[in-house]
């Protein structure tokens, strides 16, 4: 999987672990996906190209490395993906934000847009779909698509959970985009949630049922 990168962090095993717990309350769930939204995009962001910059430092000149360009997009998939957004916005903060909204057709079970608002010039941006669970891959790869379909040339894929048959299809559909996963399960249940999983991500960040 060479496109593929499970994180392996002390830090991201420990918080998934918790997240994982049924007992985890609302406000703690919220706020350590947001930590490991973070901690995922510290990693997602290794290869970012630099430049040198002259600047003066209180001593005297120097040439540091800034980014190049600058030019990020986060965009989530409504609605567990917002649960992602601070923590990258932590580390990139002058990223822009863009948003796609899918639902998944009762009799078909394809994935059908409903919303989809991303910045003007998102085409020039480096982009980074998230979503905390890719379950089997459909939505996302059908995001991965309008987010293609609409000039988008460099993506990633960010997940807090994936499931081997999600990886699978997103590596066939898109092998041109990176995935960064917190952690890998490797089944599904007969209702394509991931186990064991962690249950309905949008539900237990916002207190949904």
């Amino acid at each position: 999987m060479s496109n593929v990168t499970i994180m392996d962090h002390p830090l991201i095993k420990h918080k998934i672990g918790y997240v994982r717990r049924k007992e985890t309350g609302t406000k703690d769930f919220r706020q350590t996906i947001s930590e490991i939204a973070m901690l995922i995009c510290y990693e997602a962001t290794r290869n970012l190209q630099l430049q040198d910059v002259d600047i003066e430092t209180p001593i005297g000149p120097a040439t540091v490395q800034e980014l190049k360009g600058r030019k990020l997009c986060i965009v989530p998939i409504l609605r567990a993906g917002l649960g992602m957004v601070d923590g990258m916005l932590t580390l990139i903060p002058t990223a822009k934000v863009g948003h796609i909204g899918l639902y998944r057709d009762p009799k078909t079970l394809e994935p059908v847009e409903y919303y989809c608002k991303l910045p003007p010039d998102c085409a020039e941006r480096e982009v980074f779909l998230v979503d905390p669970m890719l379950a089997t891959g459909g939505s996302i790869s059908a995001a991965l698509t309008m987010l293609k379909q609409r000039g988008c040339r460099k993506i990633h894929l960010m997940c807090i959970l994936a499931a081997t048959q999600g990886i699978e299809r997103i590596q066939k559909d898109h092998p041109d985009v990176d995935i960064f996963v917190g952690a890998e399960d490797k089944e599904l249940n007969d209702h394509a949630y991931i186990v064991p999983g962690l249950g309905d991500a949008g539900d237990r960040i916002f207190g949904t049922k």
